[in-house]
Formats: C-alpha cells, sequence, structure tokens
C-alpha cells in the first residue's frame, strides 16, 4: 500500500524502459554525453589517440557512421574513465543516468 506523499507532491513516473522507452530522450541523453566528451578532448592533455579514433568513427571516417548512443554504449568503460580521471561528476551522473535508461 502507498503512502500518501507529504505537501500534495506526486511521485514521477518511472521511465518506461525495456517496454516502449516512452518519455526517455535516449538520443538527446547520447548528444549531452558527446558534447560532454568533446568539451574533455578539446584540451589537449585530454586528448589521445583514442578519443581521435573515437572521434573518427562518430563521423563515419572508419566505416558506417554509428548514432552516439551506440559508440557511446560500446565504449562505456573508455568514457567513464575520461568523466572520472576529470572529475566530471556531473557528467558521470549523466552516463549513469543514459546507461540505466538506454543501454
Amino acid at each position: 500500500m502507498n503512502s500518501p506523499l507529504p505537501c500534495g507532491c506526486r511521485q514521477a513516473a518511472a521511465p518506461d524502459r525495456y517496454i516502449s522507452f516512452k518519455d526517455i530522450d535516449c538520443d538527446g541523453n547520447a548528444r549531452r554525453i558527446m558534447d560532454c566528451i568533446a568539451q574533455h578532448i578539446a584540451l589537449p592533455e585530454r586528448n589521445n589517440a583514442f578519443w581521435e579514433y573515437f572521434m573518427k568513427k562518430r563521423e563515419g571516417g572508419s566505416g558506417p557512421r554509428p548514432d552516439d548512443l551506440f559508440l557511446i554504449h560500446s565504449n562505456i568503460n573508455q568514457v567513464r574513465e575520461l568523466f572520472e580521471t576529470w572529475d566530471d561528476q556531473q557528467a558521470l551522473e549523466w552516463l549513469l543516468q543514459l546507461e540505466e535508461e538506454c543501454c
């Protein structure tokens, strides 16, 4: 039995992942993560051969152009490591949300 929330607040509905993905902007959330990656690797000390390859792959430079969600999902550990290395807590939160809702 659910107890009422104080002040007439309503509990937000849980995302409908794995069923319809209704109300989950997976593409937009993936673009937001890509923007974070791009901001990090724009700084020379944060860029390396892997990130150059990653961005080239994003543009379709080594085959068909993958969508951002697929590319992030395929390299999620490297993306997480980038954000952890540079202590980007906001990007880590967004990455966890993307992983839980869309991957």
